[in-house]
């Protein structure tokens, strides 16, 4: 496994995979990495030659008061892992390798970022898009994997994609959870024992609102009794009913259904969803 610091030492190996053909797969991470991250890594490596992973803690996604500065630093493990799994490549850049212009962009992300996370975190989906941009830039990947738990980010990227014309395959990788249920995130580790017994009740909540709704039960009125019920525990930013493909509200000709949610826990933010076929 080869773990390259800077953006030449990257372009070198893949100009020496590419001259032999081979095809590549980013996964971009910012490190602190779990098992739903190493999910992507195999799904990356069942769709190219050559597998790389970035670890990169990106800036410009942050906003003022959130946890930039204390997030999650595992280098050593995450590399140790990422050797376990037979990674091709490991990028861990720094900022001015990412940003050497400095951290400001004329790219925006598209209509899919409004609304949503978007509303508690402005700003935070041109962050990714910008960083994303960049290491599609650097590592010029054929395929490239996001997991499905960022679900208003994949249609974000994949928007982007779209309206750059980039020849990138983006591809979705499941939510992986615990054995309570609770959605795998770098972030769980900021919960303390009784939290994260508490946190099995966002999922529970997301699959009594899935049933209702393939019962027929009326939409919105099932939506507002899962949200009392989450407020016994949680601090909700949203709990959203929305057609999987626009985000917008469901229509009569929508075929996959979304239910999205943030939610904080003591301090520590949550995002969960289920994505379903309309009954």
């Amino acid at each position: 496994m080869q773990v390259c610091s800077n953006n030449q030492q990257i372009a070198d190996v893949v100009s020496i995979w590419k001259s032999q053909g081979k095809t590549i797969a980013l996964v971009p991470t910012m490190g602190g990495l779990h098992a739903g991250h190493l999910s992507l890594v195999h799904q990356a490596k069942a769709n190219a030659d050559k597998v790389i992973v970035s670890i990169f803690v990106n800036p410009t996604q942050f906003g003022e008061h959130e946890d930039f500065k204390n997030y999650p630093s595992t280098l050593d493990q995450d590399l140790s892992e990422l050797e376990f799994c037979k990674v091709d490549a490991v990028f861990t850049p720094d900022k001015e390798q990412i940003y050497p212009n400095g951290l400001d962009s004329p790219l925006k992300a598209g209509s899919l970022s409004q609304g949503l996370c978007s509303n508690s975190r402005p700003g935070h989906f041109d962050g990714v898009v910008q960083v994303v941009n960049c290491l599609f830039k650097i590592t010029t990947p054929d395929v490239a994997i996001f997991g499905q738990k960022d679900y208003q980010q994949l249609l974000v990227i994949e928007q982007m994609v779209k309206t750059l014309t980039l020849p990138i395959t983006i591809l979705s990788g499941d939510i992986v959870r615990e054995k309570n249920g609770l959605a795998m995130s770098t972030r769980n580790q900021y919960l303390s024992m009784d939290e994260k017994e508490l946190a099995t009740n966002l999922y529970k909540a997301l699959k009594g609102l899935k049933q209702e709704i393939l019962q027929g039960k009326e939409i919105e009125l099932s939506r507002l009794n899962s949200n009392r019920a989450l407020e016994q525990h949680f601090k909700i930013e949203y709990l959203s009913v929305v057609d999987a493909n626009t985000l917008k509200s469901i229509v009569d000709n929508t075929t996959q259904i979304a239910i999205l949610c943030s939610v904080f826990l003591g301090s520590t933010r949550l995002i969960d969803n289920i994505i379903f076929n309309k009954g």
